[in-house]
């Protein structure tokens, strides 16, 4: 009994169809939406969606964040950011890492919502350049 995923970004649905399994990076540490699973919502993190047919991964994509919903037999990730792994350059990823630490470092120290959101992309970016093929980032 296979599982309905949709992975849908601000642009577009960049993916619509059944599968065995999808493991989506939440904030909380990956989980995977199987059939007949207990209904939930789950934040995300920046990293990597893969999607399994017969055991193996089929498609990989890489998400910036966002929430998805899980029933029994539907998983809807709303992305605030989604693009296929293939797509993904670590050139793009290094640059907007580098521009969200010097807004860091810029940042009213005293401004922790705000402080918060540009931790969250400096993490999403550097999931990004690890996903792309890039060595993994490490925290300042």
């Amino acid at each position: 009994m296979p599982i309905e995923v949709e992975i849908v970004s601000p642009e577009k649905v960049l993916f619509s169809r059944s599968v065995e399994m999808a493991v989506i990076p939440g904030l909380e540490g990956d989980i995977a939406a199987m059939p007949d699973r207990a209904p939930m919502m789950l934040l995300l993190r920046g990293g990597v969606v893969e999607l399994y047919e017969n055991g193996a991964v089929t498609d990989r994509f890489f998400v910036a964040g966002g929430f998805a919903d899980m029933t029994a037999d539907r998983c809807t990730i709303l992305a605030d950011q989604a693009i296929a792994l293939a797509d993904l350059s670590v050139d793009d990823a290094r640059k907007r890492l580098a521009a969200l630490e010097a807004s860091y470092d810029a940042a009213d120290k005293m401004d922790v919502p705000a402080l918060d959101l540009l931790m969250a992309k400096m993490q999403s970016a550097r999931a990004e350049i690890e996903a792309a093929g890039g060595e993994a980032v490490k925290a300042a």
